[in-house]
């Protein structure tokens, strides 16, 4: 999961329907950061965005599809896995990508927000879902690498290899409210290679 802060620089050339929705999406995470899920509201966002209130009810519907749609936006433009030549390096490169997004002041407040919302909202929940899935199979390349290479055991299973690296780090910003830092990430790195290699995450012949 790579950072991105603001989403102005999505628009691209072609017209008023990309600058409108790069100006609505800017403004919902905007909102988010300010006054949460439940803060959230149609005609605030319209407004910020300079467009309006029509368009935005129309194109998005409700609260939660404009957090859809953001969190899609942020997928999309979050950055590609690393190719280091190595499973530790790749590794430690999608802990510092993670670390980087949830210490990001705006885009920690948006994950806060919409991890928040999910646990009230399903549209919200599947929003959050979709964007690390998306992540997810951005980065199991890398294990999958790892194997091909000798690294890592046969059978490794690469999702859940991933999502050992960067729970840890969501559990910090989500539940205990304990700071995420570079030394947080790199535990992380240290400790899923270590079980990777002994086998942890081989999947069990049925």
């Amino acid at each position: 999961m790579g950072q991105l802060s603001r989403l102005a620089g999505t628009v691209r050339p072609g017209g008023r329907t990309a600058r409108v929705r790069a100006a609505v999406l800017e403004a919902t995470q905007d909102e988010l950061v300010e006054h949460g899920f439940h803060g959230l509201t149609m005609d605030q966002v319209a407004a910020r965005a300079g467009v309006g209130k029509t368009t935005v009810y129309r194109r998005w519907g409700s609260r939660a599809g404009l957090v859809v749609d953001l969190m899609n936006e942020l997928a999309n433009q979050s950055m590609p896995h690393a190719d280091t030549g190595g499973i530790e390096g790749d590794l430690r490169a999608n802990a510092l990508s993670v670390l980087g997004a949830l210490t990001d002041g705006r885009l920690g407040a948006t994950f806060q927000a919409v991890v928040a919302a999910a646990t009230c909202d399903e549209q919200a929940a599947e929003a959050l879902r979709a964007f690390h899935l998306r992540r997810l199979e951005e980065w199991v390349g890398v294990v999958d690498l790892a194997v091909k290479r000798g690294e890592l055991p046969e059978g490794t299973h690469a999702a859940e290899m991933i999502r050992a690296i960067s729970a840890p780090l969501y559990y910090r910003l989500v539940v205990t409210r304990e700071p995420v830092t570079p030394a947080v990430a790199e535990r992380s790195v240290v400790r899923t290679l270590a079980a990777a290699r002994a086998g942890a995450f081989v999947e069990p012949v049925e």
